[in-house]
């Protein structure tokens, strides 16, 4: 029966709900007047026709919605369409031939099969309807005066100030300002253990908070919030046709046409109209048409369970043939964030006023060195400042109770200091530090790689992506000093935009098939090239997510090994499903045309055929226990 009733795009509509009641009270209605038919025949023998009016009745109540879908489909024809065409066929062939036990009973069963089909299809619609309600949620906002008041979040904006208490769901992406934390991101990130939290880390709507209490700065709300784009992107997913479907619905008149051959040479040959009718029914594709979006549609739901949101099923098959990797450095292999390397003060200086005045000086700039000063010190230790003055693009200069600081590059520090020290050898920035007229010592740092980027790489060559480059517009000792650290052999530094889209499809060329990673604006002209692009959703930008066709909340690089392995389970499940889809029709066809079905082909047929269905479905459910091994 058709399934076209279904909304793809979220949970069912109330309208879709009744629609969904009313054929099981209608198929509890017809099963309970066809028991009353066969009573009255085995009761009553001599009231012969009695008995028919009510087998009679019982396929006229099913016949309705039957016929109805058939119409609908001639109109607007699809894969689906075709089951209520020849069900149908077989409905009218059934009361031509005056078996009206089989009129009521075919339809019946198909319509039973029908409601399962509409309940496996819900069950993805369900995960995107229990997403959205984490969506939806109260909010304890400050106004201009201070004074908290209770509001729902989606009449929160940028820039609001909110309290979180602890068991409170977080109302809103945005940036913590006071308090710490731990807060359960299942929901968004797939991650078990929970988050510690502090001021100044980023914090995603929807996440629970187990413990304290948070003061948070609003950053995103609604649609624009990390989970209102997972909901938007798993919406997009569920409604893309897998590449199989398409196959099958530009073939799907030639198949009917086929159908309809057996079934009259099937007549033709043994004058037997159950044996017909039980072709017609036995052809109907509804397994072989499920065994594809049933497939995408667990795998794409087990993928955002993880965290990892999946355009389309096309995208999820494309990962099962991959070969290759082309990952970006800055903010993808690394956090993207400047963070203390080393501290090194001259003799005779202490380390912790020295990260004390060298924190201090750095909150007064917004230049990102600077900012990466203030988390090397507690702020209790600063020192005050006075007289501060931003010197653009070499330092800072302040006042302080042991005499004029300034921190900067070598250029400004050199203007205090006659003998200044050369700066020590480091791939990253260097700034040092003057008290007094003295110099006190200088401060390393770098951009940190992630924790689990080199198994991430290792986990991705046993896969098979065995091709991998670092393509980044970084100095090439930087890069290559990373890529030692990753595994990778390959490394082409200082790439432009335009660069890294010629080196994608240089590697396309050469027979390579390559998953692009990155996360800044300058990685979407590469993202949208490679046969699938990555994005690092937690940190990356807005562009290179749309131009993505994975994005990875969490933003746990391990993921990409998740990716590859959950595809490829899907392609075997897929193709598990096509086989009985397509072997087991074959095989009912075949008995239904030699008349091995009996004397109630038809009906057998149509329990065979739900038979066949519930096997796809139940192996397309296996993927549902898929679960991620993250190795350390």
């Amino acid at each position: 029966m058709s399934t076209h009733s279904v909304n793809p795009g979220g949970a069912l509509s109330h309208q879709e709900q009744r629609q969904v009641a009313r054929q099981l009270i209608l198929a509890l209605t017809a099963g309970g007047t066809l028991i009353l038919g066969l009573l009255w025949r085995v009761l009553a023998p001599d009231q012969l026709a009695v008995a028919d009016i009510i087998l009679g009745s019982a396929s006229l109540m099913v016949a309705v919605p039957v016929l109805r879908h058939a119409f609908y489909s001639l109109r607007y024809p699809s894969l689906h369409g075709i089951t209520d065409q020849l069900v149908a066929l077989a409905l009218i062939g059934s009361w031509a031939t005056g078996d009206l036990l089989t009129a009521a009973l075919l339809p019946l069963i198909m319509i039973v099969g029908h409601i399962l089909e509409e309940r496996s299809v819900i069950g993805s619609q369900e995960a995107i309807e229990s997403l959205s309600k984490l969506t939806r949620s109260r909010a304890r906002r400050f106004d201009a005066n201070g004074n908290l008041h209770e509001v729902d979040n989606h009449e929160l904006v940028a820039g609001d100030i909110v309290e979180v208490r602890a068991g409170d769901r977080l109302p809103a992406d945005g940036r913590v300002l006071d308090g710490q934390a731990s807060l359960d991101t299942a929901p968004i990130t797939g991650e078990s253990v929970p988050q510690e939290v502090k001021a100044g880390m980023n914090v995603y709507g929807g996440a629970i908070n187990l413990d304290g209490r948070l003061r948070i700065e609003v950053t995103r709300t609604g649609e624009t919030s990390t989970l209102g784009r997972v909901v938007a992107l798993m919406q997009s997913a569920e409604q893309a046709s897998p590449p199989i479907t398409r196959l099958l619905e530009r073939h799907a008149a030639r198949y009917l046409l086929l159908v309809l051959l057996i079934a009259a040479s099937t007549w033709f040959l043994t004058q037997n109209t159950q044996a017909m009718l039980a072709v017609l029914v036995a052809a109907c594709p509804c397994a072989l048409v499920l065994s594809a979006p049933a497939t995408s549609i667990a795998g794409l739901t087990v993928a955002a369970r993880h965290g990892i949101l999946i355009r389309g099923a096309a995208f999820l098959e494309e990962l099962a043939e991959l070969n290759a990797v082309i990952i970006d450095k800055t903010g993808t292999l690394t956090h993207g964030k400047l963070q203390l390397h080393a501290l090194l003060p001259q003799a005779g200086e202490s380390p912790e006023a020295l990260s004390a005045l060298a924190a201090s000086l750095g909150a007064t700039s917004n230049h990102p060195v600077s900012c990466a000063m203030v988390n090397i010190a507690p702020q209790n230790a600063w020192p005050h400042l006075e007289n501060v003055h931003e010197h653009q693009g070499l330092g800072v200069s302040a006042t302080t109770a042991a005499g004029e600081a300034f921190l900067g590059r070598h250029e400004l520090l050199k203007t205090q200091v006659v003998d200044l020290p050369q700066e020590p050898q480091h791939d990253g920035p260097i700034v040092g530090l003057v008290l007094a007229g003295r110099f006190r010592g200088w401060i390393l740092l770098a951009d940190s790689l992630r924790d689990e980027a080199a198994n991430a790489m290792k986990e991705l060559r046993e896969l098979g992506l065995n091709q991998q480059l670092l393509l980044t517009g970084d100095r090439q000792a930087v890069a290559e000093r990373i890529a030692k650290n990753v595994g990778i052999n390959n490394v082409i530094a200082g790439a432009l935009p335009a660069d890294k889209l010629q080196q994608v499809s240089a590697q396309i060329d050469n027979g390579f098939r390559p998953m692009v990673v990155g996360d800044g604006i300058n990685d979407s002209l590469a993202l949208k090239a490679g046969v699938v692009g990555v994005a690092m959703g937690a940190g990356g930008s807005d562009i290179a997510m749309a131009s993505a066709d994975i994005v990875l909340i969490g933003d746990d690089l391990r993921r990409l090994g998740t990716c590859v392995r959950l595809s490829r389970l899907c392609r075997r499940t897929l193709q598990m499903n096509v086989m009985i889809g397509l072997g087991w029709t074959l095989v009912i066809v075949a008995a239904a045309a030699f008349g091995w079905l009996g004397a109630s082909g038809a009906v057998i047929a149509a329990i065979l055929h739900n038979l066949s269905t519930l096997l796809v479905l139940g192996n397309a459910g296996r993927l549902l226990r898929f679960e991620e091994k993250l190795s350390d």
